[in-house]
C-alpha cells in the first residue's frame, strides 16, 4: 500500500522511523543520543548530526550549505530548507514518511561524516566496505 507524502504516493517499502534511525546512528563511532526540549538528537562530541521534529515526522541532518537548494529541488516533496534560525548551519530537512531505508543511512552516514575526524571516518569504512 503506497504511503503519501505531500502529493505524491510512495511505493517503495515501509516508512523509516525514529527507531531506524536510532538502530542506525547509534552503530556509528563516538555517537551519543541527547533529548533537548523534548527532540531527540544524535551528535558527535557537542556536534549535532541529526535531530528530529517534537512529533517525529521530520529529520533534520548535517549536509552541505551550498549543496541543498539543489537537493530540495530536486525532491521538493521529500527536502526542507530547515527553520530562520538554522539556515546558517550546515543543514537539511526531510519528511521522514518519504525516506526508505537505505536513502536514510546514507543521509545519516555522510551528516555523521561531517562531524567525525577523516581518520575516524576512514577506521568506519574500512571496516564496513
Amino acid at each position: 500500500m503506497p504511503r503519501v507524502c505531500g502529493d505524491a504516493a510512495i511505493e517503495d517499502g515501509p516508512m523509516v522511523t525514529i527507531d531506524d534511525v536510532r538502530a542506525f546512528a547509534m552503530t556509528l563511532p563516538r555517537t551519543t543520543e541527547a533529548l533537548v526540549r523534548d527532540r531527540v538528537k544524535f551528535r558527535v562530541g557537542r556536534i549535532v548530526f541529526v535531530a528530529f521534529s517534537r512529533d517525529e515526522t521530520e529529520m533534520g541532518f548535517g549536509f552541505p550549505k551550498e549543496e541543498r537548494e539543489a537537493l530540495i529541488r530536486s525532491e521538493p516533496d521529500k527536502f526542507l530548507m530547515p527553520g530562520k534560525g538554522d539556515l546558517r548551519y550546515h543543514w537539511v530537512e526531510c519528511r521522514l514518511a518519504s525516506l526508505d531505508e537505505t536513502e536514510m543511512r546514507e543521509l545519516v552516514l555522510d551528516a555523521w561524516r561531517m562531524c567525525v575526524p577523516k581518520k575516524v571516518a576512514a577506521e568506519y569504512d574500512g571496516e564496513h566496505s
